[in-house]
């Protein structure tokens, strides 16, 4: 989801890299070095955001570095070992725990949310027996997205400051949705909803008897040692070392916006994590350590993304995660996450063997998308 796009009028920035410009180990010689990286980087801060922090591997070769300043009063230096908050990237998180368990025979795709939620999805043309599992991890539900209703009702930054904090319970956010008609039939069409999400949440603790964050850390966080992910809950610090994040209202109008009440995003964005722990996670996905064969080509089984073909030409989704064309030819899959104040890009290789992780603390708007997508087809088509 995109919150108030517009152009993000940072103060004067200033690049911060490490030992020189980035941490880097490996071939020096390989076409995307680390001149193009910086100079990616750089793009980015340029665009107006506040700061930008990333990590590329490749097999034995890194390259990490950042651009523009943490702190718009303080100026210092961006931390490339930061905390961010990784916004949808969750929903991919998520969508592999239900793979799991579809692996495991505890649930199928093809099972209605009626089936494990009965009731939940009913009402105003809204019908839980018609919608599938994969219809919600695909977002060809047809459900509403409740996000829009939360947007709605965010006029001035007093009314952004009360919802920051407000904590949502996911009972509380699907009923948001069901007071609406669906946007299709399910099946019909496709369209983004955290709502289906939020669902898929729930459907977890159905089946396993447990919340989806205790199941995306006990499958995925603890096997994958990835020691600085975790759902923060209703607790709203962010743990330091960390950016300033920042929203725009206007041009002149920043809020910070680090500490946040991330219950609205639920199981389909709230994840806190780092560079290195994020592309540790889209390398376990590229090389088939968290699925069985069959569900991971379940998970690559893709649909056009129908309304995200404006700003995304050729985009596809799968089950929790995206395929994009790149510019060299074929795609690269990933995906991206916006919560208020922290927008991440990501993307894995279509053969699975180099990654990249783009965490901008200033809510991306389109130049900021572009220079994101751009530093990860530079990178794509740099493995060639």
């Amino acid at each position: 989801m995109k919150w108030f796009k517009g152009t993000a009028a940072a103060a004067v920035v200033t690049a911060s890299v490490l030992t020189g410009g980035v941490a880097y180990a490996g071939d020096t010689h390989h076409r995307y070095d680390r001149t193009q990286f910086q100079h990616d980087l750089d793009a980015i801060r340029a665009t107006g955001v506040s700061g930008v922090l990333a990590e590329v591997d490749a097999g034995p070769r890194r390259l990490r570095g950042t651009s523009g300043v943490a702190d718009l009063q303080s100026a210092g230096p961006v931390n490339v070992d930061g905390y961010f908050r990784m916004g949808s990237n969750t929903k991919t998180f998520v969508s592999v725990v239900v793979l799991q368990l579809v692996g495991e025979g505890r649930l199928s795709l093809d099972d209605a949310v009626e089936h494990w939620l009965p009731g939940v999805v009913a009402g105003n043309g809204n019908d839980g027996a018609a919608v599938t599992v994969r219809q919600l991890l695909q977002h060809t539900s047809g459900i509403y997205d409740y996000t829009n209703d939360l947007l709605a009702q965010i006029g001035s930054v007093e009314d952004f400051q009360r919802f920051r904090f407000t904590s949502y319970t996911p009972e509380q956010l699907v009923a948001m949705a069901v007071a609406h008609q669906p946007d299709f039939a399910p099946g019909q069409g496709w369209n983004y909803s955290n709502t289906n999400y939020t669902l898929i949440g729930m459907i977890i603790k159905a089946v396993t008897g447990r919340d989806w964050a205790s199941q995306v850390t006990e499958r995925i966080i603890r096997p994958l040692g990835l020691r600085h992910t975790f759902a923060p809950g209703t607790d709203t610090d962010l743990p330091d070392p960390h950016a300033s994040a920042y929203l725009y209202f206007d041009r002149d109008t920043p809020i910070e916006t680090a500490d946040a009440d991330l219950t609205w995003a639920n199981s389909a964005g709230a994840l806190i994590t780092t560079a290195a722990d994020l592309s540790r996670f889209w390398d376990a996905i590229g090389h088939g350590r968290l699925l069985r064969p069959a569900q991971q080509r379940e998970m690559r089984n893709t649909v056009l993304a129908t309304t995200f073909q404006e700003d995304r030409p050729g985009l596809r989704y799968g089950l929790g995660m995206q395929w994009a064309p790149l510019t060299c030819g074929g795609g690269y899959w990933g995906h991206d996450g916006d919560v208020p104040g922290f927008s991440t890009r990501t993307g894995l290789s279509s053969d699975g063997h180099t990654t990249v992780v783009i965490s901008i603390s200033t809510s991306a708007d389109t130049p900021v998308d572009q220079a994101a997508w751009t530093m990860i087809d530079h990178v794509m088509c740099g493995q060639r």
